[in-house]
């Protein structure tokens, strides 16, 4: 059976119960692994707790853990805890999340993102190895740092979220996996060989590198409304500086120009209205659900191996998430 994956947005008006109902309904139909958001509102890790209680197969990701945010320690220390919770079925997916929410939301400093990432890994990997760990790293510096007995008996794979070329080759030469997010089909091929690229330079097999990804889907008739959802989300992101640039490095310079002159909040309708059909299609999926596996078995064709569906919102949210699940259960 071919992997599919179901990444969760973490809404507030969901709760623990709607969470796990959907865990529960992903893991019925097939699905390899949920992946949990964290932004604003509830953190990831007690969401994948809810499921893991109730589910007894099904992947458990954190997509994407922002890294600033946690010490290595206490990042090891969760791990370890929700590998035990879930039976071995975690996966950490670390981030660098953006510079706003870390300095402002947060309060700590935003500095080193490649060095800060690349010193996390490194200790919290060996921490969950049950070692003692010791490293003076160019932005990390910890001694004798231990998990005790607590460590994990098997392994926590550890995935890194990357949008450009440095995180990219970055993930390539440390990561058990790359999460892509917002990868435009025309850039895809490119950011894969990317990841490649800094596998080989690291001296590793290029295939030991899981290439996973969300594509945005939009499962549903009302194709107007599809594209206003997609629309909408592809916005809200370009209303941060590092996906507005980033959107802009992939092609989609012109768009940018334009949420930039519409730009005052982020559900300003005039900032969605900026993005064209060509941007939506490039970035996203709507449609029934034969348009959405046509776009799946695309990207799969051009080495998404692991791709996660990130449902939209058309009409109430749960249903939209359950309208999807079932509709794009895994195929063989």
């Amino acid at each position: 059976m071919a992997f599919l994956g179901l990444r969760l947005g973490n809404e507030p008006e969901m709760g623990p119960a709607d969470i796990q109902s959907l865990g529960i309904l992903a893991e019925e139909h097939g699905y390899g692994e949920v992946w949990m958001t964290e932004g604003a509102g509830r953190d990831s890790l007690t969401q994948l707790t809810a499921i893991a209680a109730v589910t007894s197969r099904i992947g458990l990701g954190t997509g994407i853990l922002p890294m600033f945010s946690r010490t290595p320690l206490i990042t090891a220390m969760s791990s370890a805890g929700l590998a035990a919770v879930s039976d071995g079925r975690f996966i950490l997916g670390l981030g660098v999340g953006n510079r706003l929410a870390t300095e402002d939301g947060h309060g700590v400093a935003f500095s080193q993102p490649m060095e800060h990432l690349s010193d996390l890994i490194q200790i919290v990997r060996g921490l969950l190895q049950g070692e003692e760990v010791s490293h003076d790293g160019k932005a990390i510096t910890v001694s004798k740092a231990s998990l005790g007995h607590a460590a994990p008996t098997g392994k926590v794979p550890i995935y890194i979220a990357a949008l450009g070329p440095r995180m990219l080759r970055l993930a390539g030469a440390i990561a058990d996996g790359v999460l892509l997010s917002w990868t435009a089909t025309s850039y895809l091929e490119q950011a894969i060989q990317l990841v490649r690229d800094g596998a080989v330079k690291a001296g590793r097999d290029p295939s030991e590198v899981e290439i996973s990804g969300y594509l945005r889907v939009a499962m549903t008739d009302d194709l107007d409304a599809g594209r206003a959802s997609l629309q909408r989300e592809i916005a809200r992101y370009a209303g941060g500086s590092h996906y507005r640039s980033y959107f802009r490095n992939t092609g989609f310079d012109a768009e940018m120009a334009g949420t930039q002159t519409a730009r005052g909040h982020s559900d300003n309708p005039a900032m969605a209205a900026a993005i064209g059909e060509n941007m939506q299609s490039e970035l996203g999926v709507v449609g029934p659900a034969e348009i959405c596996w046509t776009r799946i078995e695309e990207l799969r064709g051009m080495g998404l191996t692991k791709l996660v569906i990130a449902p939209l919102t058309v009409g109430e949210i749960k249903s939209s998430y359950e309208r999807t699940i079932k509709a794009l259960a895994p195929q063989g």
